[in-house]
Formats: C-alpha cells, sequence, structure tokens
C-alpha cells in the first residue's frame, strides 16, 4: 500500500484540483482558477486594460516612422526605409488593428456578463 501517499496529478503534473463542491464556484483551467458565480471584473484590472491598451496605441504612434532621428541609428533606420520602400500605410493598419483590439477589450470588460 506504498500508493496512499502519493498525491494525484493531472496529466501536465500539476496536483488533481479538488472538485468544487459550491455551486456558485466554476472552475476554469482544471481547477488552476476558480470563479465565483455573480462576480465582476476587478476595478484595478479594467484600469490595467486601460493603460496597456493606451501605452500599445501610444507607442505604435510615436514609433510609426522608426527610429529615424536617433543619433546613432538614425541612418541605418533612413536606409532600411530608403531599400525596403517605407509604407506608412502598413503602420497605421497595425496601429487601427490595436484600436479595434482595444475597443473589443474594452467592450468585454465593461459589460456585464451573464452565466
Amino acid at each position: 500500500m506504498a500508493d496512499e501517499n502519493v498525491t494525484k496529478t493531472t496529466e501536465t503534473g500539476a496536483p488533481a484540483a479538488h472538485r468544487a463542491e459550491d455551486p456558485n464556484l466554476h472552475e476554469i483551467a482544471g481547477g488552476w482558477i476558480m470563479e465565483r458565480k455573480g462576480t465582476n471584473v476587478p476595478g484595478f484590472l479594467k484600469a490595467t486594460y486601460i493603460v496597456v491598451a493606451c501605452s500599445c496605441i501610444g507607442y505604435s504612434l510615436i514609433w510609426i516612422n522608426g527610429d529615424a532621428g536617433d543619433s546613432d541609428r538614425g541612418r541605418l533606420v533612413q536606409q532600411f526605409d530608403a531599400a525596403t520602400g517605407f509604407s506608412p500605410g502598413v503602420m497605421w493598419f497595425a496601429t487601427f488593428l490595436v484600436v479595434i483590439f482595444a475597443l473589443i477589450l474594452f467592450k468585454f470588460a465593461f459589460t456585464e456578463h451573464k452565466d
């Protein structure tokens, strides 16, 4: 009976999660995350969504032309742009995709979800 002291593990080697006995708990990721029904996304996490999304948008707008004005790398960036044919349309499209993603993320985070 040496197997009595062995902890059961999942396929990934993680400890097996105990089944939720409370009907208001919902297991996610094989029990690694448990969610209580009726809870919303915490306020600090919503603020984090805003900060990260705005940082991504700002970064893509600031560096849309690359680092062409840098004293060391600026000439290399300018030469690369001249050789490859710089296309601001691609960068504006990428920025547009980031904005769309941010809007979808905000809609998901700030709307109520029914279980």
